[in-house]
């Protein structure tokens, strides 16, 4: 379980989270929705340890994050980036198997390949894919290949970054199915940032709104169409006028 409690965290005088209180259970998914400059990249990066929180805790399954073996705690978790941040210069397979040839999680490279081809079959490529550079793959092609990078070392914790950013959406459902199948096959616990609502219904169990540096609401993904939140309602179905202020 992931358990924040209190988070705050200013940048100057823009205060970004004002008190964030969050719980995510082990094995469900959590989409965690808001505007842009909400603080949803912050509330992943302080639960990594990358942010310092200037106030609050975090714990997973109890333990503080703040007072862990730094190595053993990233071990444990996978991270599909935004516009899948493949290093443009390797092969895919050792994209997909670059934790596995460093670190704590150093296998030896034969099995670190193999290990890549499947997790790369996992999602839906072929082993040919396994020695092409990352240019030479379509968007959905490379989008495939973060996905493989995230659960190429069986994480317990998945963050999903935008995971269908730049994708048409024919291409966007595959992801989403995908990304729903390999967490449920797992028993990972996800968390994903989106502000793609077919995403949203795709793949959270339960769903958070981040509006103002606070939780402003949070529930089933089966509730997001009853809240009766203004902030929610006018978030989920994009329109122009209510509380949350649009810039014009």
């Amino acid at each position: 379980m992931i358990e924040l409690i209190g988070i705050t965290k200013s940048f100057g005088n823009n205060h970004v989270l004002r008190g964030v209180d969050l719980t995510v259970d082990r094995g469900t998914s959590l989409v965690i929705i808001g505007g842009s400059g909400t603080g949803k990249s912050i509330t992943i990066k302080s639960v990594l340890g990358l942010i310092t929180p200037d106030a609050g805790k975090i714990t997973v399954d109890g333990q503080d994050v703040t007072q862990t073996d730094r190595d053993a705690f990233l071990a444990r978790f996978g991270m599909l980036f935004q516009g899948a941040a493949l290093f443009d210069s390797l092969p895919v397979w050792q994209n997909v198997a670059f934790r596995l040839l460093r670190g704590s999680l150093k296998r030896p490279k034969d099995e670190a390949r193999q290990i890549a081809i499947e997790k790369l079959r996992r999602v839906g490529l072929t082993p040919e894919v396994a020695d092409r550079l990352p240019a030479e793959l379509s968007g959905g092609m490379q989008k495939r290949v973060g996905l493989a990078r995230a659960i190429a070392a069986d994480p317990e914790i998945i963050f999903f970054d935008e995971p269908t950013t730049g994708l048409d959406p024919i291409m966007a459902g595959v992801i989403n199915d995908l990304i729903r199948e390999i967490v449920v096959e797992m028993g990972a616990t996800a968390i994903t940032i989106t502000h793609d609502m077919a995403s949203v219904r795709a793949i959270a169990d339960n769903v958070a709104m981040l509006h103002d540096g606070v939780i402003q609401w949070s529930g089933p993904v089966g509730d997001i169409d009853t809240s009766g939140d203004p902030f929610l309602d006018q978030f989920i179905h994009g329109r122009a006028i209510g509380p949350i202020e649009a810039v014009r």
